[in-house]
């Protein structure tokens, strides 16, 4: 039987219409650098990295055929450290709409749509693992620790959940890996 490779996902592509406004928007938002840029085949390219050693973790490609209205991503997902980066307004003032807040259990999360209308998410982890789907609101208003308790009550009360550890552990011992 044949090893499977170490694959590791470490970007996404995004069609889009205009390129300087989205690459402002994820530079200013998240602090992406813009690493090359270029035209292949007649087509803009931008790439964009917060890792020295991912030459890419974001790449804009001009071309974006479908309408705003035509969802073709479900969703980006960015991991920051901790509640604070969730509660500034930053994405708003950028430009983003539909801004929502959720407490999955195993992470708190905002969700909203880039200015052509791509489903964004800015996420930090909590300590608990939890079964998926499981979503409420989160009120960012709340202290770090008001929010890391109404979690715990909430998935103490109604999740299937775990010590993230634990389920990190189950899940190395899954795919054949060391922790």
């Amino acid at each position: 039987m044949t090893a499977l490779p170490d694959a590791q996902l470490t970007h996404v592509g995004l069609y889009v219409n205009d390129i300087g406004t989205m690459a402002a928007f994820y530079t200013d938002l998240l602090g992406l650098v813009i690493t090359d840029r270029g035209t292949f085949l007649g087509r803009e390219l931008t790439f964009l990295s917060r890792d020295p050693d991912e030459h890419h973790q974001l790449v804009l490609v001009t071309g974006r055929t479908a309408g705003r209205d035509v969802h073709v991503l479900s969703q980006v997902s960015f991991r920051v450290d901790g509640l604070g980066p969730l509660r500034h307004e930053r994405a708003l003032e950028l430009g983003a709409t539909a801004m929502e807040a959720r407490n999955h259990g195993n992470s708190w999360s905002i969700y909203f749509e880039d200015p052509e209308g791509n489903r964004v998410e800015v996420y930090t982890p909590t300590p608990w693992y939890v079964r998926q789907p499981w979503r409420v609101e989160l009120d960012l208003a709340l202290s770090d620790h008001e929010i890391e308790q109404q979690t715990r009550t909430l998935i103490e009360d109604g999740a299937t959940w775990a010590p993230v550890e634990e389920w990190r552990a189950e899940l190395a011992a899954r795919l054949g890996v060391s922790e």
